[in-house]
């Protein structure tokens, strides 16, 4: 069966709707082996079920029960969360939905009409990758800053608290933890702007501030908040606070019940460049750090840097997944994490101490981690020392927010693993004098050019099992591209993941056999959940090709997505279900405008091209080839228009869909960034 919006339940039919979640609903739900209530189900985010009603003997009998469609150019890429037959999911700019997780009627609505409000904010993301659970609520947070309860039941809102300053530059694009009787959240903005990452928890019953821990230190005159700050603060040189300093946790964190600890990922500095924001080197605490706090008192009790000095968007951010494994004849309670320097760790959680790291994925910059000191053993020029250098991986990393998943059964970890170079270069850079541009534009402290084309042969990826007690890969399956979904794994021996190319698999947890597929006529990035509802299994994920991974021009855009045309769906399988998605839409060739006024203007066209790279490619695409994520602008008819162009771009004029205004271009801008791409149309028309 597949939904659209005609397909929702009208006014007549809501109280009956109430009142069987009234029924449905608990205020908090006893962790059950049928649910998945959290980004990574449990408290140990591993992003692994123990139902095995569907396993490798049965998987091929795996069908379609349902599917929803969700309107709009969206960013459709979380993941959704189960709680006793009820799926509740957000996508694009923190829009929620409830949907009954047998039939996959729509139950309710919540919009937080982040467009209205975010402004400069909408520039830099589309939206959300995941929500939380707790106290019969679902909280999610907005790009504009705000974190949210709405009750579970009716979707109203219950309380909201701006979680950032006004007039900064932070953003909310990960999903809250809950834990106890708190919910926490953090942010994004490193990159663009002048921010001192921290964390936050509130009250989940009310929004009430509890604690906030900063994750780099401000101005020593103005004092420090606690002793890790004034600890931190000794490993930075210069004038750090006027960049922010960084550290942003801007994806998942992981409560630990056993130790009643949270761990924190931390994020890239504020700019990237080291030689900028700490002249006089440093490890720059707690860049890049796993931080583990007391989950009562948001307290500092130890941290371990993954990057000391970090200077390459390595950032340690990615899932942080618990276990207890035999590690030498004994039992070992650790955490691990694969974040984007390509090394897998193996973390002692109760002291912090570094057990285990080694490479999952090619890596240049560094040659090993020392296991006495715990710190990486860089290469030669890894810090291009010499103003340019190329090193594996590049700033999507070898992993990134896409979620990995351990299986408790075969001891294997499932990493939607990268395979790509970067290239960093701080040539003709005042390094003394550097300031942040304002606009919410990339000011990361090296030349930043992503007008050019990104060939589709410049990086690959595989869906990698990676035993963490010998750290070595147990198998390995290739893709084509680099930005594939999120894993989750089952007690039926099973591994499941979306891909770029469109195909949603099962693969054999233990062999890495491909046992089952469907074509989900889109790509997939989001990670996928398994729950019982109705007394059957069902396996449900989002589809919809966008983010960050779709921006890479050619290299993203060779699966032929098309971001007004392909669907973006919530897909749910059952065994023997027989539900059909409408006829795909064709894979897309870009048909450019024919404009037959353009001549060349190679001064205004190379001005464009280097604000298009500011400001339009992480959506648009490199060199304005679209990858799915926004419409390639190649073949709109606004940019043969002055006028329609700059009402689009400057005015706001379709800020309702999803795209922002740039008020911080000038009329000659926007005119040198419109000749750019009808020059783009051009070369495209008479290729």
């Amino acid at each position: 069966m597949t939904l659209s919006r005609s397909n929702r339940f009208i006014l007549a039919g809501a109280w009956l709707v109430l009142q069987s979640l009234a029924t449905r609903v608990p205020a908090n739900p006893v962790e059950s082996a049928d649910d998945w209530p959290g980004f990574g189900r449990t408290a140990s985010s591993q992003h692994y079920s123990p139902l095995s009603d569907i396993n490798t003997g049965n998987v091929s009998r795996l069908g379609l029960a349902w599917s929803f469609d969700i309107p709009g150019v969206v960013l459709a890429v979380s993941t959704p969360l189960e709680v006793h037959g009820i799926l509740y999911f957000a996508v694009g700019y923190s829009v929620v939905r409830a949907v009954d997780a047998v039939s996959g009627k729509l139950l309710w609505t919540y919009d937080p009409k982040v467009a209205s409000v975010a402004g400069e904010k909408l520039r830099k993301g589309w939206g959300i990758r995941g929500i939380a659970f707790s106290d019969n609520k679902v909280v999610v947070g907005t790009q504009d800053g705000r974190l949210i309860a709405v009750h579970a039941r009716t979707g109203k809102p219950v309380w909201s608290v701006m979680t950032i300053a006004e007039g900064d530059h932070r953003y909310i694009t990960g999903p809250p933890l809950t834990f106890k009787d708190k919910v926490m959240i953090g942010h994004a903005g490193a990159d663009v702007g002048a921010v001192r990452g921290y964390v936050t928890a509130y009250d989940i019953h009310t929004g009430k501030q509890a604690w906030r821990f900063y994750v780099v230190p401000g101005n020593p005159r103005n004092g420090f908040e606690n002793a890790a700050m004034k600890v931190a603060a000794a490993t930075w040189t210069g004038q750090w606070w006027k960049f922010g300093g960084g550290g942003t946790a801007w994806n998942s964190m992981t409560y630990d019940p056993e130790l009643n600890r949270i761990y924190v990922g931390t994020g890239n500095g504020a700019p990237w460049n080291r030689k900028i924001r700490s002249p006089g080197g440093g490890d720059n605490l707690y860049l890049c750090s796993i931080v583990a706090l007391d989950a009562d008192t948001g307290e500092y009790v130890w941290h371990y840097q993954v990057n000391p000095g970090e200077s390459w968007d390595y950032n340690a951010v990615m899932d942080i997944e618990l276990a207890t494994l035999d590690i030498d004849g004994k039992p070992r309670r650790v955490l691990m994490q694969a974040p984007k320097n390509g090394f897998f760790y193996v973390i002692d959680r109760d002291t912090g101490k570094l057990i285990s790291a080694e490479k999952f994925v090619k890596v240049t910059w560094a040659d090993k981690i020392d296991l006495k000191t715990g710190r990486p053993v860089e290469t030669a020029n890894a810090r291009y020392e010499s103003g340019e250098t190329t090193i594996w991986p590049g700033g999507a990393g070898g992993h990134n927010w896409q979620p990995m998943s351990f299986n408790p059964k075969t001891g294997l970890v499932y990493i939607p693993a990268i395979e790509m170079p970067g290239y960093y270069n701080d040539k003709g850079i005042d390094l003394a004098h550097w300031q942040p541009e304002p606009g919410m534009v990339p000011n990361i402290g090296i030349n930043f050019g992503l007008a050019g084309d990104v060939p589709k042969d410049a990086g690959t990826s595989l869906l990698l099992a990676w035993d963490p007690i010998h750290q070595k890969a147990a198998w390995r399956v290739p893709f084509k591209g680099v930005w594939n979904g999120g894993t989750a794994t089952t007690a039926g021996n099973l591994v499941f993941e979306g891909g770029a190319d469109g195909k949603f698999a099962a693969y054999e947890a233990d062999t890495g056999k491909a046992v089952w597929s469907f074509d989900a006529q889109t790509g997939i990035v989001g990670a996928p959940i398994t729950y019982k509802a109705g007394g059957r299994q069902y396996v449900s994920v989002l589809a919809g090709y966008s983010g960050a991974g779709a921006a890479f021009g050619s290299l993203s855009s060779q699966f032929g997505w098309d971001a007004r045309t392909q669907p973006r769906r919530l897909l749910t399988f059952v065994l023997d279900g027989g539900a059909q998605l409408a006829a795909a839409p064709p894979r897309h060739n870009v048909v450019p405008v024919d404009d037959p006024t353009f001549t060349l203007n190679p001064e205004g066209e190379e001005k464009g091209g280097i604000d298009y790279g500011k400001n339009c490619f992480f959506c648009h695409g490199a060199a304005a080839i679209g990858g799915g994520s926004a419409p390639d602008l190649r073949e709109s008819p606004a940019i043969t228009s002055r006028a329609a162009f700059q009402s689009i771009v400057q005015a706001g004029a379709l800020l309702s869909v999803g795209m922002p205004s740039f008020d911080n271009l000038t009329n000659a801008q926007i005119e040198d960034v419109r000749s750019y791409l009808r020059a783009q149309a051009h070369a495209l028309h008479h290729q």
